[in-house]
């Protein structure tokens, strides 16, 4: 299978997201906020549908307005601080509403419907070169800000007294976690993405006890769901995103029966 381009651009791809969704998808997980991926990544078909129907490319319209709502649930969380999951439902509601709305009017609807499950086996140079170049960002800025996230995801207010730059940091995460959001919403789809970033996060912390442990078990086996979910997808016929997500569920189900 790896003869042909299109696979070994989908194994790039893959390789690279499961790298780097992992270690957006430890901070989401600790800070209790598993479903923003899910409302950031509804949000994006609103950018998709805004994007066929300006004539512009759908990746960079879903990323356009997946950063705005990051940053709008940042903003209500800081409204609502006792109820803060009252934010991920409201532009979540928000994100499905718009994209209901304008996707009545787009042409193109089989690229619209493209998103909604992904299509890893037919991204483009202009694609690859994102995902390549976002990778390298998210890994660098996770590195550099290794502490600071750490201490932020296990205790906000703690952080902020120990003279970490909360409001900085939350900053960065927040444009990070939309760019990686959307633009992962292009090749596996937006209704699986938030699944590849809690998984494998779920299946590391049933057999780890420390933060960095947990980060590197679920990029490992973030990337192995991804080549196997590739493989089987590619001489089974099946679709890529939801045999890496199915494959994610499958061994978290047999972590749970194996260690109690």
């Amino acid at each position: 299978m790896l003869e042909y381009e299109f696979m070994r651009k989908a194994f790039l791809v893959g390789i690279l997201l499961a790298a780097i969704i992992p270690c957006i998808g430890v901070t989401i997980v600790l800070k209790r906020l598993s479903m923003l991926g899910d409302a950031l990544s509804h949000t994006s078909l609103a950018g998709v549908a805004g994007g066929l129907l300006l004539g512009i490319n759908p990746v960079l319209g879903a990323v356009i307005i997946t950063v705005f709502a990051g940053f709008g649930i940042d903003f209500i969380r800081k409204k609502f601080p006792k109820y803060s999951e009252i934010s991920i439902a409201i532009i979540m509601s928000a994100g499905v509403g718009l994209a209901g709305v304008l996707s009545g009017f787009t042409s193109n609807s089989a690229g619209f419907t493209s998103f909604l499950f992904g299509s890893i086996v037919a991204i483009t140079d202009f694609e690859l070169y994102l995902v390549i170049a976002l990778s390298i960002i998210v890994m660098l800025v996770f590195i550099l800000l290794y502490k600071e996230l750490m201490h932020i995801a296990f205790d906000e207010n703690g952080a902020r007294l120990s003279g970490v730059p909360v409001r900085a940091v939350n900053f960065v995460f927040t444009i990070l976690t939309a760019l990686t959001v959307s633009i992962a919403s292009r090749t596996v789809g937006a209704l699986i993405v938030s699944s590849i970033m809690v998984i494998p996060v779920a299946c590391a912390m049933r057999f780890t006890k420390s933060y960095k442990l947990t980060v590197i078990i679920s990029i490992i086996l973030a990337i192995i769901f991804t080549i196997v979910g590739l493989s089987l997808s590619y001489y089974f016929g099946l679709k890529p995103g939801g045999t890496i997500v199915l494959l994610g569920v499958l061994t978290l189900i047999l972590s749970m029966i194996v260690k109690r």
